[in-house]
């Protein structure tokens, strides 16, 4: 029977949580850069309302 190799299973660990990090980091900056463009947008003038 053959052993586990605890190395590798480790090793795959490390990469799948580096990997799931960087995924969420992405979608971090992702969401930060949005807000950001709609302030960049010129603002069109907004008519009054009517007061009562």
């Amino acid at each position: 029977m053959a052993k586990p190799n605890y190395a590798f299973a480790k090793r795959q660990r490390d990469l799948a949580k580096k990997q799931k990090k960087e995924e969420k980091r992405k979608q971090k900056t992702k969401a930060q850069q949005q807000p950001a463009q709609a302030e960049e947008l010129p603002q069109l003038p907004v008519d009054e309302a009517p007061e009562e």
